[in-house]
């Protein structure tokens, strides 16, 4: 196992927390906590060493593409190859701008 960890300029706090995949069944899951503003951290859990590397390209095209709220993320992979993690990211993204559109008046 490999623990890994990434830190991306953000906004303020994320107004929710999200999960997606499910936990404990051997599937990818994705937690998506508020962050303290200003910073979202990204913590990995791997079974597949060595590709901190090809984990860092992918984490910065994603948030490289719109600004994002600040957020707490954990991620365990199962073996997931960083492509899918990024369309579980998209999923838990979606699922937290759901919810903030539902909060406006």
């Amino acid at each position: 196992m490999e623990q890994l960890r990434f830190e991306f300029p953000a906004g303020p706090p994320a107004a929710t927390r999200v999960l997606v995949g499910v936990v404990g069944s051997g599937d990818l899951e994705v937690l998506l906590e508020p962050g303290a503003g200003g910073v979202t951290t990204v913590d990995i859990t791997t079974s597949v060493n060595g590709y901190a590397r090809v984990w860092d390209a992918q984490l910065a095209r994603v948030f490289a593409a719109q600004p994002r709220a600040s957020m707490q993320i954990r991620i365990h992979d199962f073996g997931a190859t960083p492509g899918v993690v990024g369309m579980r990211l998209a999923e838990a993204f979606e699922a937290l701008d759901a919810h903030g559109q539902q909060e406006r008046p």
